[in-house]
């Protein structure tokens, strides 16, 4: 009858599906077999109706045609990445066509075959099979080729014909065939291609500019009219967009990124839609089917590639726009005499123009014409806004131009097309794809030109250098947050312009402030402005990707304000005004950037190169003009908000103000630097929770129990219970124990200055009895951890805590609430290579059950936390230039540390690590310990995926450990008490699962009306039914019940028809689905002889 009601619900969902279905994949679920986790979508599509006979065009093709999907070039390298995109594939046909079937050609070996040998092979095997439409999946590599490769055209043409005649072959020998040819990419080219190690080059650039060079070399081939003419029974198709796999460094994302990449290639297989907007959200998978509008699999005879990135429709071509500009100002005379302060240069004072930065810089696409895409990798340096010197500025407007109608004997301008090496260059030294971290090596190949170069006098020239960076640090934000945070940014900055502040005399240097660059995302929304997303997604990943609303795309966006506001810090702190031939001034005038629109308010594509990403040359003119409006306008009260489609009105030097405007000549004043932060004196946490109420009347049940119920706290343990060393200054302090600030027992002061359990209860209850103080064994409370402590030891801890807590006459043994924290295992994973029998995760679980029995058996009223031992492979990170670190970590732990990197020795004691938190998990919840009411265990697991706590520049942070760089100091101490705490507060099965070691003092979370419990299993599961009201004077009973509320009876008629109906359903249902098994069985008994390798 079960079995009988399922397939009723399947057939129920089947009715009800939609033609478009989001699915969100969960795939952290153990319990799911891979089968049924790779599974990923039972029902997307609804059948579209239609035309039932089969089709005898290969352009009318639909999915519910094909019988049989093929592949051909399956990469090697990724061949199982691959292997399982096309299985997901077939199971989109197979919602049409549920005979489907699919087959690889044999490729057994890792031996490269080419695609004529695998094309020869599939002919064959088909032979004699002419009645069914198939469906053949080509992949044209590109991980092969290498961009920076003196012979990348010719690898190219290598790989275009060998596609070409694995077509042709197939053209002659397959008939009633459709062939959807992809370039297929894993992003990886820097690991094989040696060029591509070099810095210097703008890998993702180079990457997405070789794929569209091959994309674009397939397509001319395709487009050749014996593809779609010569026969109605055969086509090859050039998918629109490559396939790109993305690096995936999370191994537990890996069918999420396979599902997104294929839904991606599904869309691109089906005739295109109108006006179907870009899926920026790679967490929910949205699957386009066919509808009766796009019935028909992609041809090119009715769905034409868009090749080189035209534009459709009513998009917006750029037109030839003016970027000209003409010169409004009448004075243009220098200065009487040379100047020789900073604060009194005009502008027909400067002699030397300089640049370092990124592609804008560089002028990657500035002069790319009729949306030419591959001409993005092309730096036009003569039109970079602010040092291209190409004509002059009657019809090129940049920085430069604008200077030599003041002094035409300018020089230091970079001219033409080329890289920063080339002579042309000059001092346009700005490099296509940097970041901030490579502006210390421009400025020092700058100032070393500048130096050695006759046509400057380096001492006595006045120069205007433009450090424009940091877009490419934001583009790469998400992949770490830490070396790319603000600090770090800014950080590198800063080091550069000390550089120049130290070294060149006679300056004046415009740090060109970020801009807002989350308004390109609306170029990839509008799909008739034509944008290649997928190219620019690999450029800058981390912009493009989040989707709308996302907590990622809030983080990009106040990264982006802290770079603006670190940078307007960095030059207001007044570091760079010491004396009078030197200073740096912010322009911000690329703060607030307003999207150009067109009337009918989409985004004016003209303003962009055809990559949608980098800028035309008309906004390199208007950037050249804001910039120079900028330096005329005085510090703090400068232009900061642009919006470009309104046009700039270039500004004069006047008779008052004739200088470019510096914070001298402003009489602005500097706020300095902000004041340093008093370094901390305590690890305390701030309190701030309202509902602090015990209950009214003692609670009989562990799933009803409040904070303030909690009167004892205990704890066994190791030494990091104990408190080994957590506040050694000296080595001599290590062996100390500070029980005091023992993360789940210490009581020393209060939570203000120690963050510790007990003082987070004490908030609740301040007569909580049981916490250890001090030093050392004289206030040890019911801290019974013995440091050095194994699993083994702890009945015995469990003995003496039982005993301790029954003779002591503040307790109430019987009626007071306890609450006993278990944390051991450290000592046993560190050991566990000397010992591996009695070090065994199965002698682990059973000292652990009978600890757990011990006080199940004894102890009344109790809820046991047991914490979840920690990663230790972390502590293989931390580094210190100390005998503590460098010799006693390794005699502490030796079987993680001493292993080597990748050896069976480290794999095998990982391995041991996780089978410890999963032994333990198995035992807290199974039902050992359900049988009171008054007890419970519950696991806390915010050690399970441990985080090495990591400083501001991105390593591990040692304050965080003692002495030895493995106990934890009194800081790291606080955290865990915290993090212990916060778990005791979410529900079972959302339960943070990591350490967030941030020591922030409004860290600690609270109880709310809703849930004043402690979690549990039992209450975790009843939270979403059971309403909860705050303590107030009550009669009911603290029992939990377990089950909701129903009204008292059911019609018997109701009943008996229900059950009935169910049973004849579930009869015709069944027998349904048998009879299409046996039918599918029938056929593929007919096909077998043409199976290979099965997805």
């Amino acid at each position: 009858m079960t079995r009988s009601a399922l397939l009723i619900l399947a057939a129920l969902v089947g009715s009800c599906a939609q033609f478009t279905v989001a699915v969100n994949i969960d795939v952290g679920k153990n319990e799911l077999s891979k089968e049924k986790t790779e599974s990923f979508m039972d029902i997307l599509c609804s059948p579209v109706v239609g035309l039932l006979s089969p089709s005898y065009s290969v352009h009318t093709l639909r999915p519910v045609d094909i019988s049989a999907l093929y592949v051909l070039g399956t990469p090697l390298s990724h061949r199982d990445e691959a292997s399982r995109v096309v299985r997901k594939v077939n199971e989109l046909l197979s919602m049409f066509n549920p005979e489907v079937i699919t087959q690889d050609v044999d490729q057994t070996t890792m031996q490269p075959r080419s695609l004529l040998e695998e094309a020869e092979e599939l002919s064959l095997s088909l032979s004699n099979q002419e009645t069914h439409w198939k469906l053949v999946l080509l992949f044209a590599p590109a991980d092969s080729l290498c961009d920076c490769s003196p012979n990348v055209a010719a690898d190219v043409k290598s790989v275009v014909q060998e596609v070409e005649a694995a077509l042709q072959l197939l053209q002659k020998t397959l008939p009633l065939t459709l062939v959807h040819v992809m370039v297929w990419s894993s992003n990886h080219q820097q690991d094989k291609c040696q060029c591509m190690r070099n810095e210097s080059i703008d890998q993702r650039l180079r990457n997405a500019t070789l794929l569209k060079t091959l994309q674009d070399s397939l397509s001319q081939v395709l487009e050749n009219p014996k593809w779609n003419s010569e026969r109605a029974d055969f086509t090859a198709v050039l998918l629109s967009e490559p396939v790109i796999l993305e690096p995936i460094s999370d191994s537990d994302n890996t069918w999420s990124d396979l599902n997104q990449l294929t839904v991606q290639l599904w869309k691109n297989m089906l005739q295109p839609s109108t006006g179907e907007a870009e899926v920026m959200d790679t967490s929910v998978i949205t699957s386009p089917c066919p509808t009766q509008e796009q019935l028909f699999l992609r041809t090119n005879k009715y769905s034409p590639t868009n090749r080189g990135g035209i534009i459709h429709r009513n998009a917006s071509t750029p037109t030839d726009p003016v970027t000209g500009t003409e010169i409004p100002c009448t004075d243009r005379s220098p200065s009487p005499t040379t100047p020789t302060s900073v604060h009194e240069l005009r502008p027909g004072d400067v002699k030397v123009v300089a640049a370092v930065g990124d592609s804008l810089t560089a002028g990657n696409g500035v002069g790319a014409k009729n949306d030419n895409l591959l001409l993005v990798i092309n730096e036009y340096r003569g039109l970079s806004w602010s040092i291209g010197g190409d004509e002059n500025i009657t019809t090129v407007t940049t920085l430069p131009n604008i200077l030599r109608v003041f002094n035409p004997n300018l020089t230091g301008f970079s001219e033409g097309i080329g890289k920063e090496d080339s002579p042309k260059a000059f001092l346009n030294q700005a490099v296509a794809g940097a970041k901030s971290g490579d502006m210390v090596q421009q400025v020092r190949v700058l100032v070393d030109k500048m130096k050695n170069d006759l046509r400057i006098d380096f001492h006595n020239d006045w120069k205007v250098i433009t450090m424009f960076i940091g877009g490419n640090d934001l583009c790469d934000v998400c992949t770490d947050s830490i070396v790319f945070s603000a600090r770090n940014v800014v950080g590198h900055i800063r080091q550069a312009l000390d550089i120049l502040h130290s070294e060149v005399p006679r300056a004046i240097v415009n740090l060109i402030e970020l801009l807002n660059i989350l308004p390109l995302r609306e170029l990839h929304y509008d799909t008739t402005l034509g944008c290649p997303t997928w190219f620019t997604s690999l450029v800058c990943p981390c912009i493009l990707k989040p989707k709308p609303g996302s907590s990622e795309l809030q983080k990009v966006k106040d990264l982006n304000k802290a770079y603006q506001h670190a940078m307007r810090a960095l030059i207001d702190s007044g570091r760079y005004d010491t004396h009078n031939n030197f200073t740096v001034v912010l322009q911000p005038f690329l703060r607030e950037v307003v999207l150009p629109k067109l009337e009918d308010g989409r985004p004016d594509r003209s303003y962009f190169s055809p990559d949608c990403f980098h800028l035309s040359q008309k906004a390199h003119t208007l950037m050249a003009q804001a910039l120079w409006n900028n330096m005329l306008e005085p510090v703090g009260n400068k232009t900061f908000t642009q919006d470009f489609s309104v046009g700039i009105d270039l500004k004069c030097p006047s008779k008052t103000n004739p200088f470019f405007r510096t914070a001298v000549n402003s009489n602005f004043t500097f706020p300095g630097p902000p004041p340093t932060p008093a370094p901390a004196t305590n690890w305390g946490s701030d309190f701030s929770c309202v509902n602090t109420a015990p209950s009214n009347s003692v609670p009989t049940s562990a799933h009803r129990l409040r904070p303030a119920d909690i009167k004892v706290v205990a704890a066994v343990g190791d030494s990091l219970t104990a408190g080994f060393g957590a506040k050694a200054k000296i080595l001599l302090q290590l062996r100390t124990e500070y029980r005091g600030v023992s993360w789940s027992i210490g009581g020393d002061k209060t939570l203000e200055t120690v963050t510790t359990l007990p003082n987070i209860l004490k908030k609740f209850n301040p007569k909580i009895k049981g916490v250890s103080k001090g030093q050392g064994t004289r206030q040890t409370g019911f801290n019974m951890a013995v440091s050095g402590a194994k699993v083994a030891g702890i009945p015995g801890q469990i003995r003496r805590l039982i005993d301790t807590m029954k003779n002591d006459s503040t307790v109430d043994f019987e009626n007071d609430w306890k609450l006993v924290t278990l944390f051991i295992g450290g000592n046993d994973l560190c050991q566990y290579c000397n010992d591996r029998a009695s070090l065994s995760p199965q002698n682990y679980s059973q000292h652990l059950m009978t600890s757990l029995d011990m006080l199940y058996k004894e102890v009344p009223r109790a809820v046991v936390n047991v914490v979840e031992i920690l990663e230790v492979e972390g502590l293989r990170r931390l580094k210190k230039d100390s005998l503590g670190c460098n010799v006693l970590q390794k005699l502490v732990c030796p079987c993680f540390l001493l292993p080597a990197e990748d050896s069976p020795e480290l794999a095998e004691v990982k391995r041991i690590n996780r089978d410890l938190q999963v032994d333990t998990e198995k035992l807290v919840y199974g039902s050992r310990y359900d049988g009171r009411e008054d007890f419970t265990v519950v696991v806390q697991p915010f050690f399970r995926n441990t985080i090495t706590p990591l400083n501001i520049d991105g390593r591990p942070d040692t304050t965080y450990f003692s002495l030895d760089c493995f106990h934890f100091s009194d800081r790291g101490q606080a955290d865990m008490a915290a993090a212990l705490w916060n778990n005791m507060l979410e529900p079972v099965g959302k339960k943070q699962t990591y350490n967030n070691f941030r020591n922030t003092r409004d860290n600690i979370k609270c109880p709310t009306e809703e849930n004043p419990y402690i979690f549990t299993k039992v209450n975790s599961l009843a939270s979403s039914t059971i309403t909860t009201t705050p303590a107030a004077p009550t009669t009911h009973s603290t029992a939990l019940p377990l089950t909701p509320e129903c009204t008292e009876s059911v019609p018997v008629w109701l009943a008996a028809v229900l059950a009935v109906s169910g049973l004849l359903i579930g009869w015709f249902v069944t027998w349904l689905l048998f009879s299409c098994r046996a039918k599918r069985s029938k056929r593929r008994m007919m096909t077998v002889e043409m199976k290979g390798t099965v997805f």
